[in-house]
């Protein structure tokens, strides 16, 4: 038998240096395992090649079973990685863990006294929802990605447009016509493979805005519509979790940080309910300046940096106002509306 196994490894490395395919190999081999198996079917018993091959047709057959076994499930196990959702393989480090060259990657910010090494794992294992692909979530998720937060997520029913391309700089010409949540999610990935993006295209109701905040430690708000600002921010209230919501109009933008758990008002308080109609027109309607979701979309994404590491002071209880046209940025205090729907009947913290 040993002298079959040094000739079935000569065939082996022949088809390599051959530069055979390794189903050509494979092939050989099996045509190998075959003859020797005949010689023993059909030769009696002290026929010298059967003495040459030596063993006996039993131990032949079991070394091809015990064989068949290890390729049936060596394929079993390819067919099943290759069924797993990209989004939903594992990741190269485990959860909280830094991949090889990700603390180079990150070195900017480890150097930062007010994040350091002990800030950089927070934003590793942190889970941040953005609501919106669009100019806000797009240069948003860009530099979450880049910050090496451990999982995004990102909510868009839309697909990308050519008009979408003046602000909404995750997205690129070649991908017009595919879902945004995949864009994103392609963006985020080109940027920062470590990170894991989850897409999720629907249009946002109650039961699914409750299941997917629950799900996550922050959520950026950036969409385009009141209907869903006020359902993301009764599903944040209702969960605990600190919602930054932010918005724009032709030459302004405006951002704050809602925690109601911790006593700051929620979106709710400040606007009471949505402008009539008219009163406030969208960015197709009105016009939208290109660089300003990146500007407002990235302080978002900086007060996201912020809640997650604990550095600095950020915008709860405040909102911040940033007009482009005359290059100007106000602050205004914001307090709890006691009357408030949402949060009105919640218990300041101690």
């Amino acid at each position: 038998m040993a002298l079959i196994l040094i000739v079935a490894a000569a065939l082996w490395g022949l088809g390599h240096l051959m530069d055979a395919p390794r189903q050509a190999r494979w092939t050989m081999i099996g045509l190998l395992y075959v003859a020797v198996l005949a010689v023993h079917v059909a030769l009696p018993q002290g026929h010298p090649l059967r003495a040459a091959t030596g063993g006996s047709a039993g131990e032949w057959l079991v070394l091809g079973g015990l064989l068949g076994l290890v390729l049936a499930y060596r394929k079993g196990l390819a067919r099943v990685r290759a069924r797993v959702r990209p989004e939903n393989r594992p990741a190269e480090a485990q959860p909280g863990t830094f991949a090889t060259g990700e603390i180079d990657r990150y070195a900017r910010h480890i150097v930062l006294r007010e994040i350091g090494g002990v800030g950089q794992k927070r934003l590793k294992e942190a889970r941040v929802l953005v609501v919106g692909a669009g100019g806000l979530g797009s240069p948003a998720m860009l530099y979450l990605a880049a910050a090496g937060v451990g999982t995004i997520g990102v909510v868009d029913d839309d697909d990308v447009e050519g008009t979408n391309l003046q602000r909404q700089v995750i997205h690129t010409d070649a991908r017009i016509g595919k879902p945004k949540v995949f864009s994103a999610v392609d963006g985020m990935r080109a940027v920062n493979p470590h990170v894991t993006a989850r897409p999720y295209r629907r249009r946002l109701d109650a039961e699914a805005a409750a299941d997917l905040v629950g799900a996550y430690d922050l959520v950026l708000d950036g969409c385009d519509n009141f209907e869903t600002r006020y359902l993301v921010n009764r599903a944040c209230a209702e969960a605990g979790v600190p919602l930054i919501g932010a918005a724009l109009s032709q030459w302004e933008g405006q951002l704050s940080t809602y925690a109601p758990a911790t006593g700051t008002p929620c979106y709710e308080c400040i606007f009471p309910s949505a402008p009539a109609a008219g009163l406030a027109p969208s960015c197709a309607e009105a016009g939208v300046l290109g660089p300003l979701p990146g500007v407002v979309g990235s302080m978002m994404a900086v007060e996201a940096i912020k809640e997650l590491t604990g550095a600095g002071e950020g915008l709860r209880g405040r909102l911040l106002i940033y007009d482009a046209l005359y290059g100007e940025t106000r602050t205004i205090a914001l307090k709890r509306r006691p009357d408030c729907p949402v949060c009105g009947d919640r218990p300041a913290p101690a």
